[in-house]
């Protein structure tokens, strides 16, 4: 049963001072509005005032924002502009737990600054990101208050968690209402060692699959009497992972298949088990389909364990972008504000991206992951500042 949308709340937001300088020497300032994010305790699911925020800094610049909440899931739609073409940037505002509070330098959303770095939960995934897009725009519209095009946000509350009630669903009321984008650039620190040098045009896809090899108990000195199920795990395992998958693609690495758990519920020693379990993660490249790879697990399983269960969860297939005027877009927006030639990557692991690319060209460009997800995690102001700029760049490249 297709479920009720929501009906969306449409603002024109409060008016608050513009993020801009009066001067056009005075670029934009990100870190206002990172360190205000910060300080939202936005630990997904929760918004803790991150929306609010958002929409009060976009209000300025002429975006309408739509607030669209799907279960316990609070996101924000803001554009500016009807017209084509529409560049859209994609981010979250939902950060993971920050751990023990206590172990941090400081309190994790306390936004402090020191010795010119950033500090708090989200400072690199992604709420600088987005503090740094908000900045570029406002130097963007200042310089071009008529500009040609459209230009929206999609912010979610949903990245960090199930990813469920979030962009999927956005994406969905964006297109019964006529928003769909002609290009999606995704805010995620993606780039490696210095602001720029990579932009992700795809991600590996993602699936896990949770096997139960069914046997006969029995006492472990009369194998003949039983049927030991974790010798047939064995030999199922070993199928799967004696030969690689794959040697990767023009874009991809190769694919991995990696056993990540074995559970064997048998505390004694003289009883062979009625049963075994192991856990599997596959990321796989353009080479395979996830239905594909559940049918040769299927198959291993048929052959060694024909006695068994098996459960498979995607989290996305694998996608690309291939080179073309979007890419090259945004690879001449990094050459022109960081003076690097941007290598185009599809590593690491799944993001919202997977979701756009079924609607627009999508690709990835944000600050460096150096401390994404990690105590004390952090982004230097300079960079936050370089990436404000870089973002101008991208929209004026993406609308020219």
């Amino acid at each position: 049963m297709r479920r009720r949308a929501p009906r969306p709340r449409s603002t024109t937001c409060c008016a608050t001072k513009p993020l801009r300088g009066n001067l056009p020497e005075e670029p934009a300032d990100p870190i206002p509005l990172a360190q205000a994010l910060i300080r939202c305790r936005s630990v997904t699911p929760a918004d803790g005032g991150a929306l609010a925020t958002m929409e009060t800094a976009l209000a300025p610049l002429g975006f309408r924002c739509t607030r669209l909440k799907y279960g316990e899931v609070d996101n924000l739609f803001a554009r500016r502009g009807t017209e084509g073409p529409h560049l859209c940037y994609a981010g979250h505002t939902d950060v993971v737990p920050p751990g023990d509070e206590a172990a941090w330098k400081d309190n994790p959303f306390a936004a402090v600054i020191k010795d010119g770095v950033l500090y708090g939960r989200g400072a690199c995934d992604m709420k600088g990101g987005i503090a740094a897009f908000v900045a570029g725009l406002s130097d963007f519209i200042a310089a071009n208050p008529d500009h040609r095009g459209s230009i929206s946000l999609l912010i979610t509350g949903d990245e960090e968690g199930p990813s469920v009630d979030g962009t999927r669903r956005v994406l969905e009321w964006m297109a019964e209402n006529g928003h769909t984008p002609d290009m999606c650039v995704v805010g995620e620190p993606t780039s490696k060692k210095q602001l720029g040098d990579t932009i992700k045009v795809g991600r590996r896809g993602s699936m896990n699959a949770f096997l139960t090899v069914k046997g006969r108990q029995g006492h472990s000195a009369y194998p003949q009497l039983a049927d030991n199920p974790v010798h047939r795990l064995i030999r199922v395992l070993n199928a799967l992972t004696s030969e690689p998958l794959d040697q990767g693609s023009q874009f991809f690495e190769a694919s991995t298949l990696q056993v990540t758990g074995i559970q064997v519920d048998n505390t004694a020693t003289n009883v062979i088990p009625a049963e075994a379990k192991a856990f599997l993660n596959i990321r796989f490249n353009d080479h395979h389909h996830s239905s594909a790879l559940t049918d040769r697990i299927r198959a291993v399983l048929a052959e060694h364990a024909p006695e068994h269960e098996l459960r498979v969860t995607v989290s996305g297939e694998s996608f690309l972008t291939q080179p073309g005027p979007f890419v090259e877009a945004l690879q001449r927006a990094v050459r022109r504000g960081t003076g690097l030639e941007a290598k185009l990557d599809t590593g690491g692991g799944t993001s919202d991206a997977r979701f756009i690319t079924h609607y627009c060209p999508v690709a990835e460009l944000g600050a460096v992951g150096a401390t994404l997800h990690q105590r004390d995690e952090s982004a230097p102001v300079a960079e936050l500042r370089t990436l404000a700029g870089l973002y101008r760049i991208v929209i004026e490249e993406c609308l020219s």
